[in-house]
């Protein structure tokens, strides 16, 4: 199949010649002639199988037939989860619209100033490629018109949701008109993805080239395991000094670790470089320019870089740190082996992250084949972490941790302890109650034992005998102080409770004498106080009185 069978203008297959493009990809062929239609499609295919094309070569074929766009609209709106993806389709846009007449191309994404971006706004622009946030903040300032689009592209859209775009899309939907043309790219076609598409598609037809299970046959993967950190850099500095390595990325799942990483990669001698999401969309663009231009041979990156780099010269893959997401890894290795072309993907893991690899293994289908480099050998072996399991029809024992064993079929059939025996087969059980034969509880109960049959609870112990037994009154208690008691020895002229003379009868207290140091007042108060009735009644009475005690 060619690209003159696809039905696309003439313009556009002299643009796609001069590309070096002479077949197009499954992806492609499967796709194009239905987006000409003018049907809603949800496509799955994965990376580097050429989706850019298979959503713009339709896109400008429509505009190539349109008259020309003397407005201030957008005709077609492709929103990325990333700048450098943004940048990636904005430069393909231009080689494949390179003939048709007056195209204009804007790129909005953040991380870069708004001068540039508000001048290419201010005037007609025909296809314009942002990130969802950045095209936001122009939507809410008015400055962008999106009630003329005929055609929007929804690019890597699982990654959008995971990057937690959900709402900004939706806004960004509901200003475009209802009879438009949706296009829907990503690496999964349910669970949020198809939510999203009922919510916006209309009919759309589903193009599921590769799930995301599919096995890269053009990538050689392998999985190297490592000690120890120190181990791991050993091993990463063999695999960078192939000879046959042209360029390779080198996937952190720390920014700071990126940055850590390259540093050091530098001072061993390597062109090497970071990519993460804190450097300015400058730093990135020179970043990718001098990867592009083959100045820069590793590339150490982030997830952030794992769908937005477009390289053919990467030959070399590697995951220094496993992925946080099992999907990312297919994205990670899918920056190798682009355009057809074979690329090498290593994935280095300490023992403790058996789990993570075997989470990747079940989510691409198959194993990561383990391999050990001559001199590097990791200390510890390491069980294969995924077996098909398809058409088995075994019990548990039959997975790949336990083959080669005998009686493989069941987990521990080979141990003699349980070899064809029951515990009910045990001696020690069969056909006896739990205690039954043994000496201290043959028949016997706890009543029948001699220090308990009828006898009171101390009787016959020394430090017991001969004590009188107490009485509710405690009237056989010595007195308070009395002889005898070990508390109180010493104390014996203390005379008892019962002998101390009543409270009526003890001596009435002594005089104290006067507070006041004034001659001829009286030691204490008088003994009669005029009672209430001798007061005065009246104001003036009471204040006569008052001037009366005054005086005196």
């Amino acid at each position: 199949m060619s690209f003159e069978t696809l039905g696309l203008v003439p313009n556009l297959l002299s643009s796609i010649q001069k590309t070096g493009f002479t077949e197009p990809t499954a992806v492609q062929a499967a796709a194009i002639p239905k987006a000409l239609a003018g049907h809603d499609l949800m496509v799955s295919s994965q990376t580097g199988s050429g989706k850019t094309a298979a959503f713009m070569l339709p896109a400008l074929n429509r505009i190539s037939q349109m008259p020309p766009n003397k407005g201030s609209g957008v005709q077609v709106l492709v929103l990325t989860p990333t700048r450098e993806l943004a940048m990636q389709v904005a430069e393909a846009t231009k080689q494949y619209g390179a003939h048709i007449k007056d195209l204009r191309i804007a790129v909005v994404v953040g991380g870069m100033p708004y001068g540039a971006q508000l001048k290419a706004l201010s005037r007609r622009v025909d296809v314009l490629v942002a990130t969802p946030g950045r095209l936001i903040d122009h939507l809410q300032a008015k400055r962008v018109n999106l009630s003329t689009v005929h055609t929007l592209v929804l690019d890597e859209a699982d990654r959008m949701l995971d990057m937690g775009f959900i709402e900004d899309i939706e806004n960004i939907v509901g200003r475009t008109p209802a009879d438009r043309q949706t296009l829907l790219f990503s690496a999964t076609l349910d669970g949020s993805i198809a939510r999203l598409a009922g919510k916006m598609m209309r009919d759309p037809l589903q193009i599921e080239i590769s799930g995301q299970k599919q096995k890269h046959t053009n990538i050689t993967q392998s999985l190297l395991y490592a000690d120890d950190n120190s181990h791991k850099m050993r091993l990463l500095d063999h695999l960078l000094r192939d000879t046959n390595l042209d360029q390779a990325i080198v996937f952190t799942s720390t920014k700071r670790g990126a940055d850590d990483l390259a540093i050091r990669l530098s001072d061993q001698g390597f062109a090497a470089a970071a990519l993460h999401g804190d450097m300015n969309q400058r730093q990135r663009t020179r970043t990718l320019g001098l990867l592009q231009k083959g100045k820069l041979r590793i590339l150490v990156a982030t997830d952030v870089a794992a769908r937005g780099i477009d390289v053919q010269g990467i030959s070399h893959a590697v995951n220094y740190d496993l992925p946080m997401q099992a999907e990312d890894y297919v994205h990670r290795i899918g920056r190798t082996g682009r355009a057809g072309r074979s690329g090498l993907a290593y994935t280095l893991a300490m023992h403790a992250e058996r789990h993570k690899v075997r989470r990747i293994e079940h989510f691409i289908g198959q194993a990561i084949p383990a391999e050990v480099i001559e001199g590097l050998e990791p200390k510890k072996t390491v069980r294969p972490t995924y077996t098909d399991r398809k058409g088995s029809g075994k019990s548990f024992g039959s997975r790949g941790g336990y083959a080669g064993k005998p009686n493989g079929d069941r987990r521990f059939g080979d141990k003699p302890a349980f070899a064809g025996k029951r515990s009910d087969d045990r001696p020690a059980y069969a056909g006896k109650s739990r205690f039954e034969d043994k000496p201290a509880y043959a028949g016997k109960r706890s009543d029948d034992r001699p220090a308990y049959a009828g006898k009171p609870r101390f009787e016959g112990k020394p430090g017991y005998e001969g004590r009188p037994a107490r009485d509710n009154a405690g009237a056989a208690r010595k007195e308070f102080g009395g002889e005898g008691r070990d508390g109180y020895k010493g104390r014996s002229d203390r005379p008892a409770f019962g002998d101390r003379p009543a409270f009526g009868d003890r001596p009435a207290r002594p005089a104290k004498p006067s507070f006041s140091k004034g001659a001829g007042k009286p030691a204490s108060r008088p003994a009669a106080r005029p009672g209430f009735g001798n007061k005065p009644t009246s104001t003036r009475g009471k204040s006569a009185a008052r001037r009366s005690d005054f005086a005196r």
